[in-house]
């Protein structure tokens, strides 16, 4: 990549070693001999006076003084990014990558719909999309490695940028054929019956869910658990029972009449957000603000 040759090499070489772990590995990475790499991490340490990377048996990771040099590398790398895509645009070329991390419901649906819908004006923009547990989305904006992430939160992460925020309560889905679908919201008592496929415990549905569960002392024993959302989908469409998720997430199918979506009427269960979350302090390239924008415009409900 073109901003690349904008960055320091050491500086470049160094973050590697942190992201990957070991010479060796960010040498294979970089497409560079493990000496080289090594080279450059020395002549830091020898220029800084500290060691940089505490060494272990099985890799390497940043000592407190590294940890500081590689925020400051990783704001280095997004800077350069943000001004090769300014560059460009002054160019008139209308192109430009957008990095987006996100939390696995929103890549089902809702994110390529947003991508295709901003290609439509922006043809010469590509996307990465990622998807990772919702800690590990603010995690991964937080690391450089997103520009922008799309997930649920339960508390403020610091140094997160926050550009929307809503509160998204855990809805119970279903087929619109499901005997609790003439209800507009319903509670667990009314669930407990039915079978029911639920998210592994790292889904944020899913842990407010148990501890609401736990409020009303009753015990679910689900039919199917599944770290897949789809999966979940699928097994509701094909009449397997009941299941959970998002508003956001299910908001397509709901309005094209293939799942009833009922909120579930319970203590708790509207405590956790949507969150769009950047880099703060980070000065977001043309590109990357106006697809945050967009997707500020498409999140809230019609």
């Amino acid at each position: 990549m073109l901003s690349n040759r904008l960055q320091d090499t050491a500086l470049r070489y160094f973050l590697e070693v942190v992201r990957s772990g070991s010479v060796s590995e960010a040498a294979t990475r970089l497409n560079v001999s493990p000496s080289a790499v090594s080279r450059q991490v020395a002549g830091l340490e020898e220029m800084l006076g500290v060691p940089l990377f505490e060494r272990r048996p099985r890799g390497m990771a940043p000592s407190p003084a590294g940890e500081l040099l590689a925020a400051h590398a990783r704001r280095g790398a997004l800077e350069a990014d943000r001004v090769v895509s300014d560059i460009e645009a002054l160019q008139g070329l209308r192109r430009g990558v957008v990095r987006v991390c996100s939390s696995g419901g929103f890549a089902i649906e809702f994110l390529p719909r947003a991508i295709a819908l901003f290609r439509e004006q922006y043809p010469g923009m590509q996307f990465h999309l990622r998807v990772e547990a919702p800690a590990a989305v603010t995690q991964a904006v937080l690391g450089g490695e997103a520009d922008v992430g799309l997930t649920y939160s339960r508390a403020a992460a610091r140094d997160i940028e926050v550009w929307h925020r809503q509160v998204s309560p855990v809805v119970a889905i279903m087929r619109p054929d499901h005997a609790l679908a003439r209800h507009a919201s319903i509670t667990l008592a009314q669930m407990h019956p039915h079978a029911i496929a639920l998210p592994e415990d790292a889904n944020t549905a899913r842990q407010l869910f148990d501890i609401a569960c736990s409020h009303r002392r009753l015990v679910f024993e689900p039919a199917l658990v599944s770290g897949q959302f789809e999966t979940l989908v699928h097994f509701v469409l094909h009449g397997g029972g009941l299941s959970l998720g998002g508003e956001v997430t299910m908001r397509e199918r709901v309005r094209r009449g293939e799942l009833h979506a009922a909120p579930i009427r319970e203590r708790g269960m509207n405590a956790r957000a949507i969150e769009l979350q950047t880099l703060s302090g980070r000065t977001l390239s043309k590109g990357v603000r106006a697809f945050v924008e967009h997707l500020r415009e498409l999140l809230p409900p019609g």
